[in-house]
């Protein structure tokens, strides 16, 4: 469930960010995105819930099956045909994302508090913009070895973007310890607050370390290299930064089937 989720969320994110990048990266670079996308929500598939599974989570099949279909005819199209309608065929694509987002939201926390359900919708919206967004500034900024002539105003803001991403991410992981610690009676069981000082807590700090403090530190040292329009050595931090985003998001999976704690 847990490499469903992540796989799922990191597709989805890098469809949304078909729509923010200027066209001047070249036909190569949103093909190659979108077989990304596509290969990777494949992969999902198989990690997808077997057996008898909810109605909610078989509408967020089916909502991803359409985000799979539109994002295939993308990569098949870009470059080639259908230009005219390319914007409707991205739009479907991020549509269908982000509802099958919402569902599995929903599907997850089903029976759990409302605040919780809506806690982490918010959750796995931003976890897919984080993962999106960085996956896809890695990507542009190695796309300078391709067309070194295409501007440094490009890569600045995708790391405006995923900075942005990454502030929003924190504020939902915030919001979430928040509640989950004044909400928190006696009788219902461990608190998050003993959750976090067990040993089982390790991998919570793991997350906040390598998801969020990591990723902050190597955001604010891409955006300025950027500035001083080094796109190798910002693609070089992009790197590390995508890799504890994807560790990051991956144990915030884990720690929220534990606890209920969509951090």
């Amino acid at each position: 469930m847990v490499l469903f989720l992540f796989l799922t969320h990191l597709a989805i994110g890098i469809i949304f960010t078909l729509a923010v990048v200027s066209r001047d990266a070249g036909v190569k670079f949103f093909r190659f995105n979108a077989g990304l996308a596509a290969i990777l929500v494949a992969v999902a598939f198989a990690f997808r819930p077997t057996g008898e599974i909810s109605r909610l989570a078989t509408a967020g099949l089916l909502s991803l099956v359409v985000a799979e279909a539109a994002v295939v005819l993308y990569w098949a199209t870009v470059g080639r045909a259908l230009a005219s309608i390319r914007p409707m065929i991205v739009a479907v694509a991020a549509g269908a994302g982000g509802l099958t987002l919402v569902l599995q939201a929903l599907d997850v926390t089903a029976g759990w508090s409302p605040t919780v359900s809506a806690l982490t919708v918010a959750s796995f919206l931003t976890s897919a913009a984080l993962l999106g967004g960085t996956c896809t500034a890695m990507i542009l900024g190695h796309w300078y070895l391709v067309i070194p002539s295409m501007k440094v105003s490009y890569l600045q803001s995708m790391v405006k973007l995923h900075i942005v991403s990454l502030v929003l991410r924190i504020a939902v992981v915030a919001a979430a310890i928040f509640v989950a610690v004044v909400t928190w009676q006696p009788g219902l069981g461990p608190s998050f607050r003993h959750y976090a000082q067990s040993l089982d807590g390790i991998f919570f700090w793991m997350r906040m370390l390598f998801g969020l403090a990591g990723p902050a530190v190597l955001a604010w040292l891409t955006w300025e290299t950027a500035k001083i329009q080094s796109t190798q050595s910002a693609t070089g931090i992009l790197y590390v930064d995508l890799f504890t985003v994807v560790v990051g998001e991956l144990l915030a999976k884990a720690v929220l089937l534990a606890t209920r704690v969509p951090v």
